[in-house]
């Protein structure tokens, strides 16, 4: 067993940011040290610290050790934002930083989030079946958001309630975020799980041994449409084809307002190499689920339901 803390994935030191380092899981527990905003940047475009709102956070905390060093912030800014462009926590934590670039508004952002999303998972708790089995794709959990889970908290939360009863973790390709990270957190957890190759989902739904669908998300449009982890979307047809609920869960600091629909949400291309370095390769690291395919959004205000354009662009206007 392991506990994983916030202050463990990440934090701020008097002279780095602190990251566990996600690449080398779950085989070894290495801490990253970022010495500059430019190393915390980097830190995060290569996959050391991870998830939509975990990248908010180091983002805040790097423009905090900027601040504390006397660095340019609006490079120190740039550099941050830059470094991955689909999660739109990323701007939301550095906006809110350059009003008070200090420590204590940076691990005020960490505090929050975990916060937000243990409210998330009471709010979802209503969405899981009695005796659930649930599949999630990719990685939702603290490891992804500084702390609780989004995805992965509300089965947490689900579990702890006693409506879970086993947890099918997709191992999604390339770089198995659900086979080295989503499963290393259940098994830390005690909630039983196994890790599936993500071409097996398909015959698990039509076999009866999946009962909900529940995933994270990196930005949610106006509309409804949902970015996420590459394969997400096809999880979202195929849950639609068998009448199982699709269930994203997310804080309000990833929705988008500003974009209508999902055409409008940056994809972020990586590295073909992570794919194949022999053969050329298209490796787009997340898709868009249209709004028609989730069954509801849960953020920490609560569960919203289409049309989803009533209600998600209000509550991004009032977190903000």
């Amino acid at each position: 067993m392991h506990e994983l803390t916030p202050e463990r994935i990440v934090r701020l030191e008097d002279d780095a940011v602190v990251v566990l380092d996600q690449r080398r899981l779950p085989t070894e527990e290495v801490d990253r040290r970022c010495t500059s905003a430019v190393e915390v940047a980097d830190a995060i475009r290569t996959l050391a610290v991870r998830g939509a709102p975990a990248i908010g956070i180091a983002a805040a905390y790097g423009l905090a050790l900027a601040a504390g060093r006397g660095e340019d912030l609006d490079a120190a800014y740039e550099a941050l934002a830059e470094s991955r462009p689909t999660a739109v926590n990323l701007r939301w934590a550095l906006d809110a930083m350059r009003e008070d670039p200090s420590r204590e508004r940076a691990e005020r952002i960490h505090a929050d989030e975990v916060e937000r999303c243990r409210r998330m998972g009471a709010h979802a708790l209503e969405l899981f079946p009695e005796h659930a089995r649930v599949l999630t794709h990719c990685n939702a959990g603290g490891l992804a958001t500084g702390g609780y889970g989004t995805a992965l908290g509300a089965v947490r939360a689900a579990f702890a309630a006693g409506r879970v009863v086993h947890v099918w973790v997709g191992e999604t390709r390339p770089l198995l975020q659900g086979a080295r990270l989503t499963a290393w957190e259940l098994e830390g957890l005690g909630i039983p799980h196994a890790v599936i190759a993500d071409g097996a989902a398909a015959s698990l739904m039509a076999a009866g041994e999946i009962d909900l669908v529940v995933t994270g998300a990196d930005r949610i449009a106006a509309n409804g449409d949902t970015a996420n982890k590459i394969g997400t979307y096809a999880l979202a047809v195929l849950a639609a084809h068998h009448g199982l609920p699709l269930v994203v869960v997310a804080p309000t600091s990833t929705l988008d307002p500003s974009a209508a629909g999902g055409a409008e949400i940056p994809i972020e291309e990586r590295d073909p190499s992570e794919i194949s370095d022999r053969f050329p390769a298209h490796n787009p690291a997340f898709d868009v689920t249209p709004a028609a395919l989730v069954s509801a959004v849960v953020t920490e205000r609560g569960v919203h339901r289409a049309p989803y354009v009533e209600t998600l662009p209000h509550e991004a206007a009032v977190a903000r």
